[in-house]
């Protein structure tokens, strides 16, 4: 028995982008850019999230450092709140941070002077100077997570102190860096562990539950000075040297991890997403969010400056309810960037899996599904859902064999490419209304496989012609169909080159409109030609700047 001829396939086109992951369609929600320029256009050295306050009142601000002053705004409305420049003439402020509940911001500065300043009026609540305070600049200040009147600083003078709010003297002091110490951080879970990274290429762990132990307790070497450090978890930290973000392994005692995204130096490090994606930015003007898994990069931005400062920051009184809200970035020129996450349908759907799944895991499933039942009061719901779950009285048993799809019926085009009618078919998909580009460049496909291409455009009348021409002017500037029109192009000008010009010469308006589609279409080439011609020169012009 002979085998049955099936239909001719569809030619389909290249496929297009490819789908957003889950974490591009996750950071393509940050939205809603807001550019904030500086008052001095000094470049946005600092932001920093107050950490989360278990016990009492979540503060919903967020601080920024630009030249000489500390500007504060609202996590809600990404409105300024206040605005602090108690710094002196020649002062530049740095790292200003508030404390967690909102109502002490500490900064730091390049006097050496560490300044802890009451957020409501502005005043000065302390300053840590003189002999028993830093000598050089201090660029990092921090506060502890745990104790709501102990903070941290460090120095260009290589020494880190930990302070008393209430206590005019450093309680405890690192010794051991050679060179200026730029970042530094509390390890979270860990009561009296800090982590600084230093100019000398190396970060250090320290113990300062120990008044009379000033030496580290650990130290990692890196390639390049270290400019910023930021914990992952209790016993990993991150931290960027260079054009590298190393993962640091407390535990081993060695680097987990090399990250190898940036062209240019990591400035500046943050966590999102629950800590289950790592940010970094840099003086090449991009911020990559990495999978702390795989350590891959699944998302970035791209900005029009260098980048000096990172932040995501996160709102919700809870730490379960606790969600990225914006992502806040500050530039070297003076900007700063906040662009918020819109929230939609999806998050809802979102957070109702999460909460069943919580029901689940605590054995209140039952209990979570009657509470659902109960919202849903809609007869018209119920009722379409009644009975799906029924099975029948009984199995029903399918005797599963090899039956015969039916054939679909073949479309008269089709028929006549079978029969050997080429001209017949192209006249047929083209008489369509609309007719599908599907099924032209299947056909016209199919006609140049068997050589009968010249067969089905030749001794056509002008009237024939005109169709066949519109469908050229139409897709001749798209590039994937460039390949086949030019064929088809070439085969008219050879068989109609000598009865254009006896058209020309005759009154004949189809005749005319034939030339005059030739015309257009002889415009249009030259068009994309130089469009082509331009494109190379660009990308000529961008390798230079490459190699460069």
């Amino acid at each position: 028995m002979a085998a049955e001829v099936q239909p001719l396939p569809l030619l389909r086109g290249a496929p297009g982008p490819a789908p957003l992951t889950a974490d591009q369609a996750y950071w393509k929600t940050f939205k809603n850019q807001l550019l904030l320029p500086s008052p001095h256009d000094s470049g946005v050295t600092s932001i920093s999230i107050p950490d989360h306050n278990p016990v009492g009142a979540q503060a919903d601000t967020f601080a920024v450092t630009s030249g000489g002053r500390v500007q504060i705004y609202s996590a809600k409305t990404r409105k300024l709140v206040k605005n602090i420049s108690r710094f002196g003439v020649d002062d530049t402020a740095r790292s200003g941070v508030l404390r967690r509940d909102g109502r002490i911001l500490l900064a730091g500065g390049d006097s050496g002077i560490v300044q802890a300043f009451d957020t409501g009026s502005r005043a000065i609540l302390r300053q840590w100077r003189g002999e028993h305070a830093h000598k050089q600049a201090v660029h990092v200040v921090r506060w502890n997570p745990i104790i709501l009147t102990d903070l941290m600083s460090a120095s260009d003078d290589r020494t880190v102190r930990v302070w008393d709010l209430t206590d005019d003297v450093a309680k405890w002091t690192g010794i051991g860096h050679e060179d200026y110490v730029r970042s530094a951080c509390y390890l979270p879970g860990q009561d009296g562990m800090i982590a600084t990274g230093s100019y000398d290429q190396t970060v250090r762990l320290w113990d300062t539950r120990q008044p009379g132990n000033d030496r580290p307790a650990m130290s990692f070497k890196h390639a390049a000075p270290i400019e910023d450090l930021i914990p992952l978890t209790n016993f990993v930290l991150a931290s960027a040297a260079g054009n590298e973000v190393t993962i640091l392994d407390l535990i081993a005692g060695k680097a987990q991890h090399i990250i190898r995204s940036h062209q240019k130096t990591v400035t500046s490090l943050s966590t999102g997403q629950d800590t289950s994606r790592l940010l970094t930015g840099g003086l090449d003007g991009h911020v990559k969010v990495h999978n702390t898994t795989s350590w891959e990069v699944v998302a970035g931005f791209k900005y029009p400056s260098p980048i000096l400062s990172l932040a995501v920051v996160s709102t919700g009184q809870q730490v379960i309810d606790r969600e990225d809200r914006h992502l806040a970035v500050g530039l070297q020129t003076g900007l700063l960037s906040i662009r918020t996450r819109i929230a939609g349908a999806e998050k809802v759907k979102a957070r109702e899996k999460t909460k069943r799944m919580d029901a689940l895991i605590a054995g209140e499933g039952d209990a979570y599904e009657r509470a659902q039942r109960k919202k849903d009061t809609r007869q018209g719901i119920r009722a379409r859902d009644r009975g799906k779950d029924f099975r029948g009285e009984g199995a029903d048993i399918i005797i599963t064999g090899n039956e015969r799809t039916r054939t679909k019926p073949l479309r008269p085009w089709q028929r006549s490419l079978r029969s050997g009618k080429y001209a017949l078919a192209l006249d047929e998909v083209l008489a369509g209304d609309p007719y599908s580009n599907e099924d032209m460049l299947t056909l016209v496909t199919a006609l140049r496989h068997r050589s009968a291409l010249r067969t089905a455009v030749s001794n056509r009348s002008p009237e024939n012609l005109v169709p066949l021409l519109k469908w050229i002017l139409k897709y001749i500037n798209h590039a994937r169909h460039v390949s086949l029109i030019y064929d088809v192009v070439l085969l008219l000008l050879d068989a109609y080159g000598e009865k254009m010009e006896e058209w020309l010469a005759n009154e004949d308006d189809t005749g005319k409109e034939v030339l005059f589609l030739v015309k257009r279409l002889a415009r249009r080439v030259r068009k994309g030609a130089y469009y082509a011609s331009q494109a190379q020169g660009t990308l000529g012009m961008i390798g230079l700047m490459e190699v460069g």
